[in-house]
């Protein structure tokens, strides 16, 4: 008789269901039908996977036709934090995008999928580009204004100019059309990588402020208000990477004039 060591082994080699798996089903032996529940657990995991991978690709398909062929997506990180830049990131997506099963707005992904995902968008986008919008900015136009301004630039910096934009939530001027989509990151597929690039560079920036300003926990809080943050404010004040047109910097800068 097979050990359940030898069947678990077999699952785990097990792509689809097939008339192995239905026969296995009669083995009344309690480790068998646990192997064989945490197969079928594997095996929806993935398949929902699947299908949230295919309805992203189809939203993004939706705004192609004959004459639109590449669609980039944009997103930023990083607009409500006290300190840092905001970061915007565009990316077109090649049609096969197989590698990218389970990519998904950067707020649901752990920090080690976001690293990989990551890579894997690098590595497989037609082209992606990257901005980085300081504090400075963000206080010279507001942040609203900094944001456009930011993802208008990324969006003309892509070595390949795309036939058409989706953005999260923004109305931006650009060469293409360019769509604001309500949840964007939710619903497409792009968007959702640029969301993840964006954010992977964002955190890399943070943590490297974190070596010089290491009071405000940077590596921690990613600029944004919380208690560590504001007890090395108190403590050191405020730095230029923070943005002195949001509170409480705000007020502690005309304070100090």
């Amino acid at each position: 008789m097979t050990t359940i060591q030898q069947i678990k082994d077999q699952l785990l080699e097990l792509q689809e269901p097939n008339k192995w798996l239905t026969e296995l089903e009669a083995d009344t032996r309690k480790g068998v039908q646990q192997a064989i529940n945490q197969w079928r657990a594997r095996y929806d995991k993935k398949q929902a996977l699947i299908q949230e991978f295919q309805k992203k690709m189809a939203f993004d398909n939706s705004y192609r036709s004959s004459r639109v062929l590449l669609v980039a997506g944009i997103d930023e990180a990083g607009r409500g934090p006290l300190a840092g830049p905001v970061v915007t990131a565009a990316v077109i997506l090649p049609d096969d995008c197989s590698a990218l099963i389970g990519l998904d707005d950067s707020k649901k992904v752990s920090k080690e999928k976001r690293q990989a995902f990551a890579r894997l968008i690098k590595e497989q986008a037609m082209a992606y580009a990257i901005h980085v919008q300081p504090a400075k900015v963000i206080d010279e136009l507001n942040i609203y204004q900094a944001t456009k301004q930011s993802m208008e630039m990324a969006i003309s910096e892509l070595k390949i100019a795309p036939h058409a934009v989706l953005a999260d939530a923004m109305n931006l001027h650009t060469a293409c059309p360019c769509y604001s989509i309500v949840k964007g990151d939710e619903k497409s597929l792009s968007i959702a990588a640029a969301s993840i690039l964006a954010k992977t560079t964002r955190d890399a920036l943070m943590n490297e402020l974190h070596e010089e300003f290491p009071w405000y926990a940077f590596n921690e809080n990613a600029g944004y208000g919380t208690a560590k943050h504001l007890q090395g404010l108190e403590t050191h004040g405020f730095c230029e990477h923070h943005r002195k047109s949001f509170e409480p910097i705000k007020t502690m800068w005309r304070d100090r004039q």
